[in-house]
């Protein structure tokens, strides 16, 4: 799964207030693993402190530690353990917080390989938020976590994020590049639903967040866009993603 958040947000739509609604979507979808977008460390409290089940890995854009906004990967710890873990900048300085060629903000990918407690199989979540602005920077991004999958030497491989860009765009087709696919058009079913509506759905709608997979390692059997709301209220200004996949 993959999911925004949306950081503050204003009145009743204040983070607070959304907290529940956010954690009944991830509760009722119960993801092997899910990567958050926006995520302040108010938010990384709610999420640990209503979601027992699940652990995670990240940390703070901004300082690497609690500060801004963490792309954290969170995992059903008694299912899984994470054996290897990391976070590395969009940025010339990869390994330290930085702001990157054109960026707008500082922006993090942050990544976990888990390991199934009964059948030993392995993959490794991947989760990122690209700049809104910087289409060099949301390039070069996309090849900084197509080089990292790279590395791992054919382990499957799942990448979530609110990439700020559309199909067909050039940070797109550069993640759809080499052995990697886009979920929602690889999976047998599927749906064509936008993700991002910013409250205004009758005049927003546009696909910006993704799960892309390793083609050659994972199947994509499914995948789905929650367009809902809970008690008639919205939960984010995105809607969260969601794919069912087999590792080959």
């Amino acid at each position: 799964m993959s999911f925004n958040l949306l950081c503050w947000g204003e009145g009743h739509r204040n983070y607070k207030f959304r907290i529940p609604l956010v954690c009944r979507i991830i509760r009722e979808a119960k993801p092997s693993s899910f990567g958050v977008q926006e995520a302040h460390i108010e938010w990384m409290t709610a999420l640990k402190e209503n979601l027992p089940e699940y652990d995670f890995v990240g940390v703070g854009r901004d300082d690497g530690k609690e500060d801004g906004e963490f792309s954290a990967v969170f995992y059903l710890k008694d299912e899984f353990t994470a054996s290897d873990s990391g976070n590395f900048w969009i940025s010339e300085t990869p390994d330290v917080p930085s702001k990157g060629w054109d960026s707008a903000c500082t922006r993090i990918a942050t990544y976990v390989k888990l390991t199934h407690k009964e059948s030993g199989k392995e993959y490794i979540h991947f989760n990122t938020h690209l700049d809104h602005v910087g289409r060099i920077a949301q390039i070069n991004g996309a090849k900084m976590i197509q080089e990292k999958a790279a590395s791992f030497g054919g382990v499957p491989v799942v990448c979530t994020g609110d990439f700020n860009v559309l199909q067909g765009s050039d940070c797109y087709q550069t993640m759809i590049s080499a052995n990697m696919g886009d979920a929602r058009t690889l999976a047998p079913d599927s749906d064509d639903c936008y993700t991002f509506h910013g409250f205004r759905p009758d005049e927003i709608q546009s696909i910006i967040d993704f799960v892309f997979v390793d083609k050659a390692t994972v199947r994509p059997v499914s995948f789905k866009v929650i367009n809902k709301l809970i008690d008639g209220e919205f939960y984010s200004d995105h809607h969260a993603v969601y794919a069912d996949i087999e590792l080959i």
